[in-house]
């Protein structure tokens, strides 16, 4: 996509767009209070707002290569310091963790040793903080190939992100007051749809039949 086509669609945002939505612009120009944080994969063909048909100021993103979480207390973790600000500044109540079909990231986690020379940034973000969802892949999944073994991948990696989300104390506090709510999603890109976790199921399926927040572990074993 030519630069030009951006300038295009930026004049076009102003003269179009932001002139009928001046008033919403203006209020939030003093403020955010969005009640979700959405993490997702830096992947193009991801768009959030057009996803949930969200206006500006509904969501709060973070995004990057994989939708990866590392666990707490990893050294200069931009994700971290965002989650922190969304749950404890802005008072996000629900986490959504989207991953998507056809995901390059998790392409290349089953063939990691592969990207090292060519993109060493990349070795190191995947073989750092993704190394559980390719080690459990590969130890309990042998008998999956190709676009079957890409899917579970994905699925898996989705899963293993909640559970980095869940060593954050202050996740991990406002999940045992009741306070904060998880998701686990998956996006069919080809389908349009979104799959969410049901645990009671073990599996992703449609979201229009419910949300399934993933239930607390912890609290679950307190309360048995």
């Amino acid at each position: 996509m030519p630069m030009n086509r951006i300038i295009k669609g930026l004049n076009e945002f102003h003269n179009n767009y932001f002139n009928s939505h001046r008033e919403m612009f203006e209020q939030l120009s003093h403020g955010q209070a969005p009640e979700i944080l959405f993490i997702t994969c830096s992947d193009s063909r991801i768009d959030p707002n057009l996803l949930t048909q969200t206006q500006p100021g509904e969501l709060f993103i973070i995004r990057n290569v994989g939708n990866i979480i590392p666990a707490f207390g990893t050294l200069n973790c931009g994700e971290g310091a965002g989650i922190e600000y969304a749950v404890y500044a802005l008072g996000i109540k629900n986490i959504i963790i989207c991953g998507h079909s056809h995901c390059g990231a998790m392409k290349g986690l089953l063939q990691v040793g592969s990207l090292a020379e060519e993109m060493p940034l990349v070795y190191d973000w995947l073989k750092h903080h993704a190394e559980a969802t390719r080690r459990l892949v590969l130890d309990n999944y042998k008998d999956y190939k190709g676009e079957k073994l890409l899917r579970l991948t994905i699925e898996q990696n989705i899963l293993t992100q909640i559970e980095n989300l869940e060593t954050y104390p202050l996740i991990r506090a406002r999940l045992h007051s009741g306070q904060l709510n998880l998701h686990a999603w998956f996006y069919e890109i080809e389908a349009g749809e979104i799959l969410a976790y049901n645990a009671s199921q073990g599996e992703f399926i449609p979201l229009e039949k419910g949300l399934f927040p993933v239930p607390d572990p912890l609290a679950a074993m307190r309360s048995s």
